[in-house]
């Protein structure tokens, strides 16, 4: 019997750490609800208000070389020029969702 209890947990532990997502995978639901917030004022649909050929389109995160989660957090966090830095205001976390959120759209077209 303990045998067999040994043997059920074991089995539950290795599917449990087999099928869940890692604690640091991004979530772009939550992500699109942080951009609404912070970021649509200047970036509605992708574009920017403030200087235009900066906008969150494919073409131009891929010429900046902003076409990565990783360069999206980072200029989240830190801001450049016009654009403010979050790290302040938002926890690592929101920043990564953020950043997927973003990565996601420009995939899509922001459709």
């Amino acid at each position: 019997m303990k045998k067999l209890l040994t043997l059920i947990l074991v089995v539950l532990l290795l599917f449990t750490s087999t099928f869940t997502l890692p604690a640091s995978a991004a979530d772009t639901v939550n992500g699109a609800d942080i951009f609404s917030v912070h970021c649509a004022g200047c970036h509605i649909n992708g574009g920017n208000i403030v200087r235009r050929g900066k906008n969150l389109k494919k073409k131009a995160l891929k010429k900046y070389g902003m076409d990565s989660i990783e360069a999206i957090a980072s200029i989240v966090t830190n801001g450049k020029n016009n654009m403010s830095a979050y790290k302040d205001r938002l926890s690592e976390q929101q920043i990564q969702d953020v950043a997927a959120y973003v990565l996601e759209q420009a995939d899509k077209n922001w459709r």
